[in-house]
């Protein structure tokens, strides 16, 4: 295409538009520099929790969604299911700081497309987005070895499946987790009282737990919370 009196002009490319979530503001800043670098990705959303990132795909307008394993109000495994649950179109990458098989499988199973980890995310993010985009998986090499001593085992602890719990019980589980007490979850997640105590006494049958510090440690292990 050619202007008037001018040089040709070639069309710019589509860039694939990158919604991100993750709490911390410096973790986002320092990822988007990486994702706008590129001339075929671009960052058009940010948002600090996992209930955002699920609204605003909902929205519209969104390619790819990278979200953090561990938000407040609803982590990234959490808004990873709803998303999948709503049957939304949009590919997902979970961006962790840790290194951990549970969040690692959890992840796979919820439907995300890879697991980043967060120290090496300047070498591998952007291998990531395009696997994701092109509907392939991306896993980091500590990743595969780690599926690959799960297959070769094909063993599972007792009270780890976290699809035991509906998504109501395990909004409940984060918050005794992260210490609320049975008022303040009812506040939160607008319930009474009693139905919150029934939840947790759900919870601690469901799971075959005693106690609120047997129910964080699960938390813990399964990805509500971080450690």
């Amino acid at each position: 295409m050619t202007t008037p009196g001018g040089p040709a002009v070639r069309p710019q490319p589509t860039r694939a538009r990158v919604l991100l979530a993750d709490d911390h503001a410096l973790v986002r800043h320092g990822v988007r520099l990486i994702i706008d670098a590129e001339p075929d990705l671009v960052v058009v959303a940010e948002v600090a929790d996992g209930a955002a990132a699920v609204e605003r795909v909902a929205q519209g307008g969104i390619d790819l969604a990278i979200l953090d394993v561990s938000m407040p109000r609803m982590t990234g495994l959490q808004a990873a299911r709803e998303i999948s649950r709503r049957g939304l179109p949009v590919p997902m990458l979970m961006l962790s700081m840790h290194d951990n098989e549970q969040y690692l499988f959890e992840a796979l199973k919820l439907g995300a497309a890879g697991y980043v980890h967060k120290s090496v995310a300047d070498r591998d993010l952007i291998s990531a987005c395009r696997s994701a985009l092109r509907g392939e998986p991306f896993l980091y090499p500590g990743a595969v070895a780690t599926l690959i001593r799960s297959y070769l085992s094909q063993g599972s602890e007792p009270g780890r499946d976290a699809s035991l719990l509906t998504p109501r019980e395990e909004e409940v589980l984060k918050l005794i987790a992260e210490g609320y007490s049975g008022k303040e979850i009812a506040d939160l997640l607008f319930l009474s009282p009693k139905t919150v105590e029934r939840h947790r006494a759900n919870l601690l049958e469901k799971l075959g737990m005693r106690d609120r510090l047997e129910l964080t440690r699960y938390a813990i292990r399964i990805g509500l919370i971080e450690p």
